[in-house]
C-alpha cells in the first residue's frame, strides 16, 4: 500500500500522541507526565498553526498513521524554527520514513525562513541522532533537566541558518 504524506486529518492529534506513547512507554518507561506534556504542547501548536509558516506533516499507509513531524516556525522564538514530534510507527521503523519526514521538514524551514532550526531531545535516541547529524544539526548543550519526566538527560541540537537564498522544494 502506498504512503500518503498529508497534513492534519481528524484523529491525527490522537494518532501522533499514540505513536509517541507506543514507543516511549515501551522503550523508556514514560507515562502520564510525558503523555500529558506531548498532548498539551501538540494541541497548543495545532490551535495556533499557521499554514503559511508552520508544518504539521503526517504519513499514512491506508487509514493507518505511520509517522509525523512538525516544524514550529511561528512559535520557535529567537532561536529559529523548532523541529518537534518526529515519530515513526514501530512497524515502519527502518523503512526510510523518518528520513523522508526530516527532509520535508528541513526543506520547509529553509524555504520558509532560511534561518536556524533547533530541537530538544535526550541522550540514547541513536537512530534519531543519526538523522539529526545527517541534516546538519549539532549538539549544543546538555543538562540534567528532565522536561519529559522520564529520568533522561536533555540535549539541545541546532542547525545553523541555511546558507544562501531560501530554496524551493517539492511539497509532499
Amino acid at each position: 500500500m502506498t504512503l500518503i504524506f498529508d497534513g492534519y486529518r481528524p484523529g491525527a492529534l490522537g494518532g501522533v500522541l499514540g505513536l509517541h506513547m507506543d514507543y516511549y512507554a515501551r522503550e523508556w518507561g514514560f507515562g502520564l507526565a510525558f503523555e500529558t506534556k506531548v498532548a498539551a504542547e501538540l494541541s497548543e501548536f495545532l490551535t495556533r498553526f499557521d499554514p503559511e509558516r508552520d508544518l504539521f506533516l503526517t504519513v499514512w499507509r491506508g487509514d493507518a498513521l505511520v509517522g509525523s513531524i512538525s516544524m514550529d516556525v511561528s512559535g520557535g522564538g529567537a532561536d529559529g524554527a523548532h523541529l518537534r514530534w518526529l515519530v515513526v510507527s514501530g512497524a515502519e521503523r527502518g523503512s526510510g520514513i523518518g528520513k523522508q519526514l526530516m527532509t520535508h521538514a528541513i526543506d520547509h524551514a529553509d524555504r520558509t525562513t532560511g534561518g536556524p532550526v533547533w530541537l530538544t531531545t535526550f541522550a540514547g535516541l541513536e537512530t534519531a541522532r543519526a538523522l539529526y547529524d545527517r541534516h546538519g544539526f549539532a549538539l549544543c548543550s546538555h543538562n540534567d533537566a528532565d522536561q519529559w519526566q522520564g529520568g533522561v538527560r536533555e540535549q539541545l541540537f541546532t542547525r545553523p541558518a541555511h546558507p544562501g537564498p531560501a530554496r524551493e522544494s517539492s511539497k509532499p
